[in-house]
């Protein structure tokens, strides 16, 4: 039983990270640019 409520938590927190990712890529963020220029050399096209 404990084993299937610690599995839960981590599908759980997968999920969650997933979807934020998801939001961010959406909203036209992304992991390899924040949408900050300066940092990444205007490689990004923003």
């Amino acid at each position: 039983m404990g084993t299937f409520i610690v599995g839960a938590i981590i599908v759980g927190a997968v999920v969650l990270i997933v979807r934020g990712m998801v939001r961010d890529k959406k909203n036209g963020k992304s992991i390899h640019c924040g949408g900050d220029c300066k940092h990444c050399g205007g490689h990004c096209g923003h």
